[in-house]
Formats: C-alpha cells, sequence, structure tokens
C-alpha cells in the first residue's frame, strides 16, 4: 500500500472524532457496521487527501479499499470517482463491494462510478445487486440510479424501488425514499401514480421521504391513508 497517502491519513487521526464516528456508524456488536475501524477524519478532510492522490495506481487504490480503517476505505472510494470511467474501474468496484461496506462509502461512489458507467449501457447489473443478500449491493443498486435521474430517466428507478419496496433494513428504506422523492421533483403526477396503488403497504419510513417536497397537508393525507 502506497506509504505517502497513508501518512497523510495518519496526521489528521482525532481519536475524539474517531469515537463519535463509531456510534454514528453504528459500529457496536450486532450493528449494520460491526467491527468497522475509524480514525476520525472527516469527509472534506479525505476528499483533500483523495485529491491529492488522484494518480494513485489502480492496485494501490484496491489494497486502500481492502483496509480495515474506515477512511482509507473511503479515500480509495473517492479517488475512483476522481479517476476516468473506465471499465477496469467499474471491474475493481463491483468485485469489492463487500468493502463497499457502509452507507457513506455507497452513497459517495456508487452512482458516481457505476451509475455514470451505465448511463449508455444495459443496467442488468443493478438489477443483480437489487436481489443480493448483501444490504449494501442493494443499496448500491438504488443509489447507482441518481445517475440516471440527473439524466432524467426515472424508468429504472421505479423498478428497482418496487424490488426493494419492502426491504427489511432500514437503511434501504430511506434509499428507496430517497430515489422516489428525486423521481417526483422531475415528475410529480409519476411519483403520485406510483404512490397512489402502494403507499398504504409502503413502509413508513420509505414514505415519508419520497413525500419530503410534498405539502404539508399532502403529507399529512398520505400518511393518514386518506388520500
Amino acid at each position: 500500500m502506497a506509504q505517502p497517502i497513508i501518512h497523510d491519513l495518519q496526521q489528521l487521526k482525532d481519536p475524539a472524532k474517531a469515537k463519535v464516528l463509531r456510534r454514528y456508524f453504528k459500529t457496536g456488536k450486532g450493528e449494520y457496521g460491526e467491527g468497522d475501524v475509524f480514525w476520525g477524519l472527516t469527509v472534506p478532510q479525505v476528499r483533500s487527501i483523495a485529491k491529492k492522490y488522484k494518480d494513485l495506481p489502480l492496485a494501490d487504490v484496491e489494497k486502500l479499499l481492502h483496509s480495515k480503517v474506515h477512511e482509507f476505505r473511503l479515500t480509495a472510494v473517492i479517488i475512483l470517482t476522481y479517476k476516468k470511467l473506465t471499465k477496469n474501474i467499474v471491474d475493481l468496484y463491483l468485485r469489492n463491494t463487500s468493502y463497499i461496506n457502509n452507507w457513506d462509502l455507497v452513497d459517495l461512489s456508487s452512482h458516481e462510478i457505476l451509475g455514470k458507467f451505465l448511463l449508455d449501457k444495459p443496467h442488468t447489473v443493478l438489477f443483480k445487486l437489487a436481489r443480493s443478500a448483501n444490504m449494501w449491493e442493494r443499496r448500491i443498486a438504488i443509489i447507482s440510479t441518481f445517475a440516471f435521474l440527473r439524466n432524467n430517466d426515472t424508468s429504472d428507478t421505479m423498478k428497482l424501488a418496487d424490488l426493494l419496496l419492502h426491504d427489511t433494513e432500514d437503511l434501504l428504506h430511506k434509499a428507496v425514499g430517497w430515489a422516489l422523492r428525486e423521481v417526483g421533483k422531475q415528475d410529480r403526477k409519476l411519483l403520485v401514480d406510483y404512490l397512489s396503488t402502494r403507499y398504504h403497504t409502503m413502509l413508513r419510513t420509505t414514505l415519508r421521504y419520497a413525500i419530503e417536497k410534498f405539502s404539508t397537508e399532502k403529507r399529512q393525507q398520505y400518511l393518514k391513508g386518506t388520500i
């Protein structure tokens, strides 16, 4: 692993902040981030280092991604977002999804890497990920579609939302809700039509995020089931 980048990360270690981050990212026994190791760096600090080392060879980026230290993995995925997208980068990303194993790692990278790469290609891999037993792969699937939404393409976001609508994980409830909210920003009628046949059975968290941009009155009607 490239020693200069490790040195730069180490200079910014903050034990007090690391303690806060361990709680925030649920690293306790039985929690979704169980055992994750934090050094206490902020995202802007990590971005600054990632930009400095954006030309790091992919082999070294992959080694960073295999680290037990959360900020190493975060640096790795952010470096990938700074590189010109190629199939090699996407292949690296997909073969290392087991290390992209917290929501910040997914949310800062999946749409920038996988989503952008798939803009002009079939989206089959996202449906495979959405059916994965790994919840981070499922989150990667739905968050990747934010790249499509930026290009006014809502179709696969809606299809993936349907696949994940009753997921057992709270982190998926939120992600699906966010995706639906973004659909509604582009096409309110499309979201309203979608909700009309589903909102009674949707998970509460998903529904709350999906209708976040509606008026207070409309939100209350959906939440009370009176639409």
